[in-house]
């Protein structure tokens, strides 16, 4: 939304009106003066003829409007424009757990995860800053915060799967840290999960309450595929297959103002990246706009000085 910094000087405009009601007296004043001598020379000299007069007026609008211009621009007056100086901090919080090396995605979960992060990476401006929580049966930075989206990628392409279990709630809450680590920027955590809960010592719940607090947007993505995914088998022998609770991954999205998306193969995976990258919201920006008062004051000064004393004008 358009404003002032220093609005209270905006209240000097009223002496533009008063000063043209001033240069009316003064012209009136020196009509009626002129009416009585009776010699015509004098008063159509004191009168002035119609190309002098529309000429004073033009000359004395440009006068109002150069002052006008001058006062906004002391004002400070700033706009809303599209995005940010400072960028969006955006941290990929991706779980590492034991069932990310699943094979139902080539050559598996956790080589697709970070293939399909990429484009997200790349995507981002040059002055957002991007970074990297992986989480398991606990939580730890792989990419520390950075602008420098090259840097980070590289952290994304040494990350591999543990066989630990899934602590989603310690994950996003170390994400949520990372993303309020450098102020002044729109704050976006993108999670990902194959799992359900099972580990850590922070519930998704009081992750939640976290990023709400810190105002932090939490888009989620749930992986795993169609039809049941074995995993392995327990100490008895009985097969184990992937589970994916959706319910809280739903749940921490909504609450946080963000977006769910379920991956059931790698092309689904490559769009749901591709479309959080567009649709990643860029606060807007209160740019300062009084240098453009400044220069139209300065030209009209100098249309002014033209029309006064330019070719073919007597110097009065």
């Amino acid at each position: 939304m358009a404003g002032f910094d220093d609005p209270i000087i905006l209240v000097a405009l009223i002496c533009i009106p008063l000063l043209f009601l001033f240069y009316r007296r003064i012209v009136a004043k020196k009509r009626q003066e002129a009416m009585k001598f009776s010699h015509i020379g004098f008063i159509k000299s004191a009168l002035g003829n119609k190309k002098k007069s529309k000429r004073s007026e033009i000359l004395l609008f440009l006068s109002f409007s150069m002052i006008a211009c001058m006062i906004i621009g002391l004002a400070n007056p700033h706009i809303p424009l599209e995005q940010t100086k400072e960028g969006v901090n955006v941290v990929l919080v991706l779980d590492i757990s034991g069932s990310m090396l699943a094979s139902d995605y080539q050559p598996n979960r956790i080589e697709a995860a970070k293939s399909s992060a990429e484009i997200l990476l790349n995507s981002l401006n040059d002055k957002d800053h991007a970074g990297i929580v992986v989480f398991e049966s606990g939580a730890t930075t792989a990419a520390y915060l950075s602008p420098y989206k090259e840097k980070v990628i590289e952290k994304l392409r040494s990350i591999t799967a543990k066989e630990g279990k899934t602590a989603i709630g310690d994950g996003l809450t170390l994400g949520i840290d990372m993303a309020s680590s450098i102020p002044n920027k729109k704050k976006v955590v993108i999670l990902l999960s194959d799992g359900v809960n099972n580990a850590g010592i922070i519930t998704p719940d009081e992750a939640i309450q976290f990023a709400i607090a810190n105002q932090i947007q939490v888009n989620t993505i749930g992986m795993g595929s169609e039809g049941k995914v074995k995993l392995g088998e327990d100490w008895w022998g009985n097969p184990v297959y992937a589970e994916l609770d959706e319910e809280t991954l739903q749940n921490i999205a909504i609450q946080t103002g963000g977006s769910y998306f379920k991956s059931v193969d790698i092309s689904t995976l490559d769009s749901v990246y591709e479309n959080i990258s567009e649709n990643i919201e860029r606060e807007q920006e209160e740019t300062n706009i009084k240098d453009w008062f400044f220069f139209a004051a300065i030209t009209l000064l100098l249309i002014q000085f033209y029309l006064r004393y330019g070719k073919g004008r007597i110097i009065q």
